[in-house]
């Protein structure tokens, strides 16, 4: 069912700290991303990621070798972000109904790079991770799993709610072209959120973070690639064809706006909105809804805002790849995806479930009815297909390339 926020609630928070590295080196985002080619990233160059790229091209054939033989197991293990499951498992309590297979949910996820870190080297060894599902945000670690060949090629065969069900944005992503390895979870934009007691203007452009008449009360992020990408819109450049004499230009245009913003933040932006600390910064959809407050707006920007998506997929030494599959599959049904929708409040893949939210509004009564009611009609759980058509994702770099990108954008938000 649908929650108010508080600020105990694991949910509540995880929307604090939205994209993490979507948020920070101490939210969800990648501290790699932060890191750049120091620290965690020669790390990764040591465990050999360098130079094996390549292995997420699949074939059909490739496809069908994987999956020959494997049967429903009747268990999985799932390896999630806290948050992202009713306390009560109602969803896994109706899935397991539904199919007899049982669930075993773990909320071990807190960070990409931190994970990864962990999941590398038994898949590196071809051993199993203990989990036949996870979820990962489109980004660096996820762009490594696939190219090293640590992901079991999906079968869309067994995926037929998906290939019904599943909204146009959320297929065949750039950093995943024809959903070869995952199917999105939830997802949420980055735009920009304006607090109208202070701003009496209708925000609609990006230009807006650049008005020397908000100086002192800008906020912008300091994730490279979250502020990249918005260095990239400002430019009129789409982030995810962008080149490195782009990635530069977009540098430029950041720098000029530097002795305006009063803060380059992690994941405490949203509280400073909400005070009037900072009048105009950009956002996460996900905080602005769990705020719910009538002063605070959230916008998709003219020249565009970043989509970003948690993804599920299956480790290649998954011991129950089929009942995973099956899983990622069942929540692509509308009515199974719209408890989960209802209680987490970030963006479905899955564009029915708004027409599912409504009736269950429409058979609510109370603060329920009005929750409900207010998720239904919130175009930042249910964008509409002006935003969504507005929307880019991250470049998706080699190691190679995120080398460049961080020596590029890093320094902005650390004063450089």
């Amino acid at each position: 069912m649908s929650r108010r926020p508080n600020p105990g609630d694991p949910a509540f928070l995880r929307g604090l700290t939205r994209p993490r590295l979507r948020g920070p080196v101490t939210g969800r985002r990648d501290v790699l991303r932060l890191l750049g080619a120091t620290g965690a990233g020669l790390a990764l160059a040591a465990c050999g990621v360098e130079g094996q790229g390549g292995k997420q091209n699949v074939t059909q054939s490739d496809v069908q070798k994987y999956w020959e033989g494997k049967t429903k197991n009747g268990v999985l293990n799932w390896a999630n972000w806290p948050g992202y499951m009713e306390e009560d498992r109602a969803t896994l309590k109706a899935f397991t109904k539904a199919t007899g297979i049982k669930v075993n949910y773990q909320e071990v996820i807190q960070e990409n790079a931190e994970w990864f870190g962990k999941i590398e080297a038994p898949l590196r060894a071809g051993q199993s991770i203990d989990f036949d599902l996870m979820v990962m945000t489109n980004g660096l670690q996820l762009e490594k799993l696939r190219q090293l060949g640590y992901l079991a090629p999906l079968d869309h065969s067994k995926l037929p709610n998906f290939a019904e069900n599943a909204g146009e944005s959320f297929k065949n992503p750039s950093y995943d072209p024809g959903n070869t390895f995952t199917v999105p979870f939830m997802a949420g934009i980055t735009g920009i959120a304006y607090n109208t007691k202070y701003v009496k203007e209708e925000i609609t452009s990006i230009a807006s973070l650049w008005d020397p008449k908000y100086k002192g009360k800008i906020g912008m992020m300091a994730d490279s690639q979250e502020l990249g990408n918005f260095g990239m819109f400002a430019i009129g450049v789409d982030p995810e064809k962008s080149t490195p004499d782009d990635w530069r230009k977009a540098a430029a245009k950041l720098r000029e706006q530097k002795d305006l913003v009063r803060k380059y933040y992690n994941q405490d932006y949203a509280d400073a909105i909400a005070k009037g600390d900072v009048w105009i910064t950009m956002a996460w959809s996900g905080d602005v809804y769990s705020l719910g407050l009538e002063d605070v707006k959230f916008v998709v920007p003219e020249e565009g805002g970043t989509l970003w998506t948690d993804n599920m997929c299956i480790p290649k030494t998954a011991a129950n790849p089929v009942d995973a599959i099956m899983l990622m599959d069942w929540l692509y049904d509308p009515r199974a995806n719209a408890g989960l929708t209802e209680y987490i409040n970030y963006i479905t893949p899955v564009p029915a479930v708004q027409e599912i939210v409504k009736q269950d509004a429409a058979k609510a009564k109370g603060e329920k009815k009005a929750d409900l009611e207010r998720l239904a009609s919130s175009p930042l759980v249910f964008p509409t297909e002006r935003d969504l058509a507005k929307l880019r994702r991250y470049r998706v770099l080699t190691t190679a390339e995120e080398s460049e990108y961080q020596k590029i954008f890093t320094p902005i938000a650390q004063g450089a």
